[in-house]
């Protein structure tokens, strides 16, 4: 997505702080994913609050108003004070760390309920683990990622 692209998402996001009386900045980021907004100011830490659930559900709007507008395989990521991006790391450590485990013991290791991005993550970081692979297990929205040894 060109710079012109986001810029629509980032004057959404800058109006949204304003309308809740926050002063805050978004910097953007490119990534190989999609575009990564990361709200920064002292403020902008309401919205990590409760397991970061605000921020979560403005991912949601931003992805229902702007989603549509990106290529196939690319996504907006919306984060505040690199909170999504500390939790996706230890998402993906703790994914090869369990791999590994998997690897040493033998034994199937779970993680989740874990919704469909953090799903990705997780089967991404153990595909880095030669050995092991994963499985999505469960039919709904939230399911468990089941890593095992390569048979």
């Amino acid at each position: 997505m060109t710079d012109d692209g986001v810029r629509p998402i980032v004057e959404f996001l800058e109006t949204f702080l304003k309308s809740l009386g926050i002063a805050g900045a978004v910097a953007v980021e490119q990534t190989g994913d999609g575009p990564r907004l990361n709200l920064d100011g002292a403020e902008v830490e309401l919205l990590v609050r409760h397991r970061g659930e605000p921020l979560i559900a403005l991912q949601h709007v931003v992805d229902t108003a702007f989603g549509r507008r990106l290529p196939a395989n690319q996504r907006v990521f919306v984060d505040a004070l690199g909170y999504r991006k500390g939790k996706d790391n230890e998402l993906k450590q703790m994914a090869k760390f369990l791999a590994e485990k998997a690897k040493q013991t033998g034994l199937d290791q779970q993680l989740g309920p874990l919704n469909p991005y953090e799903r990705r993550l997780v089967h991404l970081a153990v595909a880095e683990v030669p050995g092991v692979t994963t499985e999505s297990v469960g039919d709904a929205f939230s399911k468990t990622v089941l890593i095992s040894l390569r048979k």
